[in-house]
């Protein structure tokens, strides 16, 4: 049964029950993008720290009350050219020696005391100060953030799979529900390896909640809407990257704004108490034959958007009846999981490639805000570059992508994205700072755009019976990416410029791969396996209308003037066929037909 024609209109289309549903599910993607975000202000290295003097390691009779601050800490910290006070060792001077000049031999020793730490950004004690995470320890910074992106990884697929066995709903309360508890003990972390567990597993849950309430708003919005619902849901998220930092100043600890982060996640529990906040997908329940709880909940859709028809005794009366003639009083329902792809070429096809785009548009952006950072070691001078490409992105998805076409937006982003990263390969040491700025602001812009239509443009070629799941797959593509700029810190920054390479090689070959991609440019979205396998791509330029077409190359079959249901019109058919003009050739009677007319003039003149 066609959703997007007989049973969307008649339950109220995009009416205001619709409308006020899809306005209840944006506010997730601000909780979501506000606990995401919070992680750069946990795992942010201050801008200055040093080792704590130890006095340990000077002369017994070395008197501090002599000399000033500075002074003690050029005695006790070696200084590094370039960078200042060294951050992970200390002067150990001899015991019996009273000369504190350079020129007395001293020995350098690692840090025996802790670190001091001048200022932190936004906050002034987060995950790493609280730790000492410095020098040796360092690699607990990507190691977290690696270990937070596992959990969204899991998250994707395993609450995405669960969408599609229990329902957007369930989906979405469970994962409120968990990330909340998860997120208030998150506050009580009395160790690194703790928060790191309590993280990954808050994150398993926040990509649930991303993930149900993506779906759901699209599911209940038509095909000429579909795009605006989606990008107001990511300026929902941008707003809440933007207030984040005031946020932090605000709270000064880490504790603190880890509980405040938390709190839009309580909030959103309100959502199990009332269902007409966030209520079930009936596309959903009707692509998986649950007819009970279809009826009702079309029946509740059609009440609420106040549509009800003259001949109707209730709302939905008509809908109802059409749901009974086409399916079965013992139909049961079916579910589907993601091991369904295995039988399918063209759903798993565009699985793969969008994965594959999305992947590059997330992994790519750490090439280009490394050298943002080379610009200006400014933390909120990248951070609030980030917010405006971001914003600026979703502004040119928004006057694009409905004129033009997902496909065609998704290959010039793919496009400017791969060129902007080329020339940056090549040409960064010939050019300067400021075309190497631009080009990694363009670069940034680009790649943002391309992870955002790519999950957009996933969650329209997806079937519903299988989207949560798959569109998870897609999005865990998406966090591969973005855990890989933190395996780079874990080595150091040592395989920086094979990943910059591979990139930019990869975001050249998906511009292949994009084109073998369906266009679903204002189409209904595809509800069974069936409808997902019959989607085919469009030429990529379309052909101008009044193309005369060849004769032998018309592929329409000429309409025949007869009726095979009946033999009278069969024949009467038939003979006006032979008796037309208009044919190109004239049937000739037969030559012995032809020889006796003649032969048997003479005997009729004779007689």
């Amino acid at each position: 049964m066609d959703y997007e024609t007989k049973v969307f209109p008649h339950s109220g289309g995009y009416g205001r029950y619709n409308r006020m549903a899809v306005a209840f599910s944006w506010f997730p993607s601000f909780a979501v993008m506000f606990n995401l975000l919070s992680d750069v202000f946990y795992t942010a290295i201050p801008d200055a720290y040093h080792c704590k003097p130890d006095p340990r390691l000077l002369p017994a009779a070395f008197l501090l009350t002599n000399l000033s601050k500075s002074a003690y800490l050029n005695l006790t910290v070696p200084w590094v050219n370039g960078s200042g006070l060294s951050h992970c060792e200390l002067y150990k001077y001899p015991p019996n020696s009273s000369d504190l000049s350079q020129s007395v031999p001293r020995e350098k020793v690692s840090c025996t005391q802790g670190w001091e730490y001048v200022r932190v950004s936004g906050l002034q004690s987060n995950f790493v100060t609280e730790w000492n995470l410095v020098c040796s320890d360092y690699w607990k910074i990507p190691l977290q953030h690696i270990c937070f992106m596992t959990g969204w990884i899991l998250g994707y697929i395993f609450i995405g799979s669960l969408c599609d066995w229990l329902g957007r709903r369930r989906g979405f309360l469970l994962s409120v529900s968990l990330s909340s508890v998860f997120g208030m003990a998150v506050c009580l972390s009395n160790s690194a390896v703790v928060f790191l567990l309590l993280r990954l597993s808050q994150g398993v849950m926040l990509a649930g909640v991303y993930l149900s309430s993506y779906i759901a708003r699209l599911e209940l919005c038509d095909p000429p809407r579909r795009l605006m619902v989606a990008m107001v849901g990511s300026f929902f998220g941008i707003f809440a990257e933007l207030l984040l930092p005031g946020v932090a100043v605000l709270c000064r600890d880490w504790p603190v704004l880890q509980a405040v982060t938390t709190l839009p996640l309580l909030l959103l529990i309100c959502y199990w108490c009332c269902a007409l906040l966030f209520p079930e997908s009936p596309r959903w329940l009707l692509a998986t034959a649950q007819i009970p709880e279809v009826k009702k909940s079309l029946q509740e859709f059609s009440f609420r958007n106040g549509t009800c028809l003259p001949d109707e005794l209730f709302p939905g009366e008509i809908l109802l009846a059409e749901i009974d003639s086409v399916f079965d009083e013992d139909c049961q329902p079916r579910y589907y999981s993601i091991l369904e792809l295995r039988r399918t070429r063209v759903i798993w096809k565009n699985c793969l490639i969008l994965s594959f785009t999305l992947l590059i548009g997330t992994g790519i952006q750490y090439c280009f805000t490394k050298n943002l950072h080379m610009s200006s070691t400014n933390f909120y001078f990248s951070y609030f570059v980030r917010i405006t490409t971001g914003t600026l992105a979703c502004i040119f998805i928004c006057s694009t992508a409905n004129h033009f076409g997902r496909r065609g937006m998704l290959l010039l982003s793919a496009i400017v994205t791969g060129l902007s990263s080329l020339l940056l390969l090549a040409l960064t040491q010939y050019l300067q700072g400021g075309l190497v700025l631009v080009l990694s602001i363009v670069g940034l812009l680009f790649s943002q755009a391309l992870a955002m239509l790519s999950i957009f443009f996933a969650s329209e070629v997806l079937p519903t019976v299988v989207r949560g799941g798959c569109l998870g797959l897609v999005l865990a593509a998406g966090c591969v990416g973005m855990a890989a700029s933190s395996l780079m810190e874990l080595q150091n920054n040592g395989g920086y410029f094979l990943h910059h390479v591979i990139f930019a090689s990869f975001a050249v070959l998906s511009v292949l791969c994009i084109m073998l991609l369906p266009e679903s440019k204002r189409k209904p979205l595809p509800d069974s396996l069936k409808d997902g396998e019959s989607q085919r791509r469009p030429p990529l330029f379309s052909s101008p209308v009044d193309r005369v077409s060849l004769p032998l190359l018309c592929p329409r079959p000429q309409l025949s003037e007869y009726n095979p249901d009946n033999y009278s019109r069969l024949v009467s058919a038939t003979r006006k066929m032979l008796n037309k003009d208009s044919l190109p050739y004239r049937i000739a009677a037969p030559a012995h037909r032809l020889l006796a007319d003649r032969e048997g003039e003479p005997l009729r003149e004779a007689s």
